[in-house]
This record gives structure tokens, C-alpha cells and sequence, in this order.
């Protein structure tokens, strides 16, 4: 659990870095937008060379529409506990966690709404002269953090070995195509996917951490009491 703790503390540490880097370090005009980007020659390099791909950026959304769908699954089962149980307390810590999560990775949605580290490479449908902020990238940020969220839940929630497996990996091949997806579908800077999963590996690090306490709670119960 410390360790998992650890490596959550040590990837905010450098989610932050990157952001105090991104605004100092080789910072030059994009002049499509007209705004400025860090790691000028990193990122404006990385972009000529993708090119923007529309048919990556569709299928990065329909992965964002997967995940939520999962997401989806744990919240009815936390209400249906809710319900039955008619306490907040007694739905299992796993959700309630899990919800948790969620949360901040909303929080941090709404953040960088608001504090602009980088905007868009090129404008999208329906913006006229000011591109949309890009860093992290939400989407990589959305897919990486929920349905990592979720396949650590079917070690509880799904006894089946075959099964469980079979959804962790496609859980696994989901943040694949969209972490790849998004780098290369040029809607986004190269340092908006690094930071997109440097702050996903500390929310999911930390919530990991947060199911072995679950686990030790769970064992130090079931173990008999000597007198």
C-alpha cells in the first residue's frame, strides 16, 4: 500500500513539474492560434508530423463514451446498495472509493477549465478564434483513470477468473487506443498526454492503495480473535 502511496505522491510531483516546464522552457507563438506553447519544438514537431486525423479523434470519443458506460455500471450498483440499505455508510467502501474517485478526477476537469496550461493545436467545430484549453488531456485523463478504476473493482466484484481477465484486458486495450489515439488524432500537444497520464497514474495509484487498505480491513475482520 506505502508504495503504491509512494509512486501516486511521486507522479503528481511530476504532473506539477511538467506544468512549471511546459510555461518556462522553450516557449514559442503557434501561429494558427496564436497562442503560445511550451516545448515549442518538442510539440510543434511531434504535431506536423501526426498531422490531424479525424477518424482517431472519432474513435478516442467513442472510448470516452465506453468508459463512462462503465462508470456507469459501479454508480447503479452503489444505488441499488444505497436503497436497500438506506445508509450512505453501509454501501460498500469499494464504491463509495470509487466514487471518490470520480470526484477528483472531476475537480480536475473543472480546474484546468479555468487554469489554462496549454490550448489547442488547431480550432475545433464551432470555436471562431479561441481555441479550447488542451492540457491534460481530459480524455486521456477520463478513459485512463475510470476504466483502470473499474478493473481494479472486478478483482472484488467479478469471481471468474476467465471473466475477469477478459474485462481487465479489454479495459487495457480501451486506454490503449485512446492514450495512442489521442496522440497521434493532432487535437492535442504531445505534453497534453503526458500530463493527461502522469495525473491519471496518481489518482489510480492512490485509489489502488486505498483497495489493499479495503483488503487488510477485510482480512484483520476474518481473522479469529485469540483470548
Amino acid at each position: 500500500m506505502w508504495k503504491k502511496i509512494l509512486i501516486s505522491s511521486g507522479a503528481m510531483a511530476l504532473f506539477i513539474l511538467l506544468i512549471i516546464l511546459v510555461r518556462t522552457v522553450d516557449v514559442g507563438m503557434v501561429e494558427a492560434t496564436g497562442k503560445t506553447i511550451g516545448f515549442f519544438a518538442l510539440n510543434t514537431g511531434f504535431h506536423k508530423l501526426t498531422g490531424v486525423n479525424e477518424g482517431w479523434y472519432k474513435l478516442t470519443q467513442i472510448a470516452g463514451y465506453a468508459a463512462i458506460a462503465a462508470g456507469l455500471v459501479f454508480a447503479v450498483i452503489g444505488l441499488i446498495q444505497l436503497i436497500r440499505r438506506k445508509s450512505l455508510w453501509k454501501v460498500d467502501r469499494r464504491i463509495l472509493g470509487l466514487g471518490v474517485l470520480f470526484i477528483v478526477m472531476a475537480i480536475v476537469y473543472v480546474l484546468f477549465e479555468f487554469v489554462h496550461v496549454n490550448f489547442r493545436p488547431v480550432l475545433m467545430p464551432g470555436e471562431v478564434d479561441e481555441p479550447e484549453p488542451s492540457f491534460p488531456s481530459s480524455h486521456t485523463v477520463l478513459v485512463c483513470v475510470v476504466l483502470s478504476g473499474v478493473a481494479l473493482m472486478l478483482n472484488t466484484y467479478i469471481k471468474d477468473k476467465r471473466l475477469r481477465i477478459s474485462l481487465q484486458a479489454l479495459c487495457a486495450l480501451v486506454i490503449l487506443i485512446t492514450v495512442f489515439g489521442r496522440l497521434i488524432c493532432g487535437v492535442h500537444w504531445f505534453t497534453d498526454i503526458v500530463g493527461g497520464i502522469l495525473i491519471s497514474v496518481s489518482l489510480v495509484t492512490a485509489f489502488a492503495a486505498f483497495l489493499d487498505y479495503c483488503d487488510t480491513r477485510d482480512i484483520a475482520k476474518a481473522e479469529p480473535i485469540d483470548r
